[in-house]
């Protein structure tokens, strides 16, 4: 009973017109981001953070939510169409979505994407509202020692599930937790970091370091890349599956929304790893794994309905423990900042319209997208003949603006630009910038949490072994790092082994 009078609640804060105009406005924008290769959610939620200071908090945080999943809906149409991801969770996408539209049977892949997608994401949105009150109640019991642990263990997390080279990953990690040290120091007054600039006393803004790494740095990096596209526009055939393929799609959909669901609340985890699972699962239970890769439906429904869900549940950690799972909830996480929110399980019960409107505000979200993605298929597939060279300095020039109007400060627009230019750094590198903004949002956190223990200790370090809570976090990190070492370990040894043989 207590989740149906907290769904009411919900229900009459996320169906005021207000919050209905900027859920479409999100969703809309989400899907627009996501059928254009080169942008993303990433991006455009840095770039849109100054925007949402004149904002009402619940209409800033629906419509950010919007975007975020939204794109995982727009990011299949050019996967399908153009072989091209707009979005990294729909990589998988391409192998089975473009074969079909090549066998003029685009139309269907796109629907059942949308079908899919919808499902899976209000299964997780169930999930997500079943789950949060329990698992607030139980983060209550955190104290600082525990939260530190936590914290911990989601750095460890997002460094074993980052894509690329581990290096690089826990490198990037190390750089956002010192880059989140930067200003005075609460305790002992003095600056740290800072080089002698006062504009620095306060810190790094995050709108500053987001928009220049996720936004400029993104820009720089796409204007070396090849915009011909060639979308498929002679025939897209039926939008409606045919009873054939929901009798294929079914049980990918149900298996997508399950696993998605799961792995969506791993730090590091989202849409990306849910969608790349559940293609795996689905060619391993196939009576007839050959057809992937060659335009199986399977191949569409399971991976599209696995990223949404893995980006309904991933807001999981940030609205129960106030952590952030990954990059885009760390942007979500300096968004509540900005409204004074500050994020962890006190929100359900001190902004209960705030918490129960933003989770029912998804599933409205959700049937929009539905209403957008089938119908105006033709709208999107047209988009994609924009010329990047138009898009690109109108972005440009609204990164400034709102860089700008946080502080009215020319610095922190220097400042932006010198984070956008080590952004295209980090991407030459192939180092994933996700880490470096997970540092970032953490790292005041735990340095916050690991003094407030040791105050209550006396100094004690064996707080941290002592709390059971706090032990066991503390030993699933050791366990993460021990997974992660093992296979280059037997690696190491099998080269060794080699050369003395």
């Amino acid at each position: 009973m207590d989740l149906l009078a907290n769904l009411a609640i919900g229900i009459d804060a996320a169906l005021t017109w207000q919050n209905l105009l900027y859920c479409l406005i999100g969703v809309t924008l989400g899907t627009l981001v996501g059928v254009l290769p080169g942008l993303g959610p990433v991006a455009t939620i840095a770039m849109l953070l100054p925007i949402t200071y004149g904002l009402p908090p619940a209409a800033a945080l629906i419509m950010l939510a919007g975007i975020y999943y939204g794109a995982q809906y727009g990011g299949s149409t050019t996967a399908i169409l153009v072989n091209l991801p707009g979005e990294s969770s729909s990589v998988v996408t391409c192998l089975d979505g473009h074969a079909m539209a090549r066998q003029g049977r685009a139309g269907a892949a796109l629907g059942i994407a949308a079908i899919g997608s919808f499902v899976a994401g209000s299964l997780a949105i169930l999930l997500v509202a079943a789950a949060s009150a329990p698992l607030s109640a139980f983060a209550l019991r955190f104290g600082p020692a525990e939260y530190f642990s936590l914290m911990l263990l989601g750095l460890v997390a997002a460094v074993v599930l980052a894509q690329g080279d581990l290096i690089k990953a826990l490198a990037m990690t190390l750089l956002g937790l010192l880059l989140g040290l930067v200003g005075v120091d609460v305790n002992s007054g003095a600056e740290r970091f800072t080089f002698g600039l006062p504009q620095l006393a306060d810190g790094i803004d995050f709108v500053v370091i987001s928009m220049g790494i996720f936004g400029i740095g993104e820009i720089i990096a796409n204007l070396e890349r090849d915009e011909s596209r060639t979308p498929l526009l002679k025939r897209i055939g039926r939008i409606l599956p045919n009873r054939d393929d929901y009798r294929r799609a079914w049980k990918p959909v149900l298996r997508g929304a399950g696993l998605g669901s799961v792995l969506g609340i791993l730090p590091g985890g989202g849409a990306m790893l849910s969608a790349f699972a559940s293609y795996m699962v689905e060619k391993r239970l196939a009576k007839e794994p050959e057809r992937f890769g060659k335009g199986a439906i399977e191949g569409v429904a399971g991976p599209e309905s696995a990223n949404n869900a893995g980006a309904q549940t991933s807001f999981i950690p940030l609205l129960v423990m106030g952590l952030p799972s990954n990059a885009v909830m760390a942007l979500m996480v300096g968004a509540m900042m900005i409204h004074g929110i500050v994020p962890g399980p006190q929100v359900i019960t001190e902004r209960p319209e705030l918490f129960w409107g933003l989770i029912v505000s998804m599933w409205v979200g959700n049937l929009m997208l539905l209403v957008l993605n089938l119908p105006l298929v033709g709208i999107w597939v047209k988009l994609l003949s924009v010329p990047y060279r138009l898009l690109y300095p109108a972005i440009l020039l609204f990164c400034c603006i709102g860089v700008y109007s946080v502080n009215n400060s020319l610095f922190d627009v220097l400042l932006t630009v010198a984070f956008g230019l080590l952004g295209y750094l980090l991407i030459k590198l192939r180092c994933e910038p996700a880490p470096l903004l997970l540092g970032f949002i953490l790292g005041p956190m735990m340095e916050e949490n690991l003094r407030r223990a040791m105050l209550l200790s006396r100094g004690d370090p064996s707080v941290f072994f002592t709390r059971p809570l706090s032990l066991t976090l503390l030993l699933l990190a050791v366990g993460l790092i021990l997974i992660m070492c093992l296979p280059r370990l037997r690696a190491t040894r099998q080269v060794a082994f080699s050369e003395e043989n």
